[in-house]
């Protein structure tokens, strides 16, 4: 028996991907000044336009203005082509302060709103993720290295990219046998033939990213369905802070609570809780306590402690679930407050999260995905 899963990833110039790292970006320019803001901070894009809007309470002063042009620019939406670039792009400012109902409970160390985050962690990938959204994510960012930093590979490429992945698994649902399908869609520039694009993804791009034990005759190939994409970015779709969501986090292995990250800072537990769930699942499976783990941690508005933390093990627990989640309710400070100072949340990091998802990734920004706790997992089996 078969069983497909499949995820997605879109790239730093996808509509909604500019959003989330303006959001980043205008989240990083304050806290580099005032670590203790408070940010919640929204955009939206489309043809020559953007919107900030959302709210700040904060110490410091940033050019909105600055941080929104150089950010598009970065992105590489620097051509009036596109309809949309840096230079000329019109930027509306709607932003005003916490409410002072939530912050007299953010004050006290309380959560910044009610709701459920959730962690996963499995052994299909060296990073611990699912292999569909990882795969997804590594084809993206090789289109994105390719176009800013090795050109001449693959001269005609323009900001807009998507990629899809899906894999095929034994019937156990846990042991990887092939990739049944990939889809690329790339943005380039006019006159160029589809062939062409075709040619150069499959060599410079899927041949360097997926496994070639995991490609045969019979998986399916799509780049550039439609034939055509040199419409794109904010031009070709509007864009909103935090409607990649599930390209953001698992892929849609696991659940998700409905909270996005980008924009938020580390107040809200939408985005610190869902880091520390990723923190403790990672732990757990490196450290040998299962070999795939999902925790569900949630949170009512102004109350510091957790109401509840689940763990499921999907039966591949070393010892039971509940015991787990009762070590972790026992030796790990699920506060807003414990998990900031244990992640080093208030710092300008955010800005390389918005892209390329929040899991999975290197570098020592990337705090969440530590396995520091390994050592004290290892202790909630004895």
């Amino acid at each position: 028996m078969r069983y497909l899963f499949t995820s997605e990833s879109v790239s730093e110039g996808h509509p909604d991907k500019v959003c989330d790292q303006i959001s980043d970006a205008i989240l990083d320019a304050i806290l580099e000044k005032d670590p203790l803001a408070r940010v919640a901070c929204e955009t939206l894009v489309t043809t020559g336009q953007v919107v900030i809007a959302g709210e700040i309470t904060t110490t410091a002063y940033v050019d909105f203005q600055k941080i929104v042009r150089d950010t598009i620019n970065d992105i590489g939406y620097n051509s009036a082509e596109y309809k949309f670039d840096a230079e000329s792009c019109g930027i509306m400012n709607s932003i005003h302060s916490q409410s002072p109902d939530i912050a007299k409970g953010v004050n006290i160390g309380g959560a910044g709103d009610q709701g459920m985050m959730f962690g996963y962690a499995n052994k299909e990938t060296k990073e611990l993720m699912p292999a569909p959204i990882m795969f997804a994510h590594k084809l993206i960012l090789r289109l994105e290295e390719i176009r800013k930093k090795n050109k001449k590979l693959m001269p005609y490429l323009r900001p807009d990219a998507k990629s899809q992945v899906t894999v095929e698994y034994e019937k156990d649902r846990k042991t990887i046998r092939r990739v049944e399908a990939i889809v690329i869609s790339t943005q380039h520039d006019p006159n160029v033939k589809n062939d062409n694009i075709k040619a150069d993804v499959i060599n410079y791009v899927i041949n360097k990213v997926i496994p070639k034990k995991l490609i045969d005759k019979k998986t399916k190939i799509h780049v550039n369905p439609t034939g055509s994409f040199v419409v794109g970015g904010p031009h070709g779709d509007s864009g909103l802070t935090g409607r990649k969501i599930i390209v953001d986090t698992y892929g849609g292995r696991a659940p998700h609570g409905g909270g996005a990250f980008s924009g938020k800072d580390p107040t809200k537990v939408d985005r610190s809780a869902a880091y520390a769930a990723r923190h403790l699942a990672k732990n757990i499976v490196a450290a040998g306590l299962a070999d795939e783990c999902l925790i569900q941690v949630a949170y009512a508005i102004g109350v510091a402690k957790p109401v509840s933390i689940n763990v499921n093990t999907f039966g591949t627990g070393k010892i039971a679930d509940e015991k787990i989640s009762d070590f972790i309710n026992c030796n790990v400070d699920m506060t807003p407050a414990g998990i900031i100072k244990r992640l080093n949340l208030r710092r300008p990091i955010y800005k390389k999260t918005a892209a390329g998802g929040h899991f999975g990734r290197t570098g020592k920004n990337f705090t969440w995905e530590k396995l520091d706790l390994v050592p004290l997992f290892k202790n909630a089996s004895k």
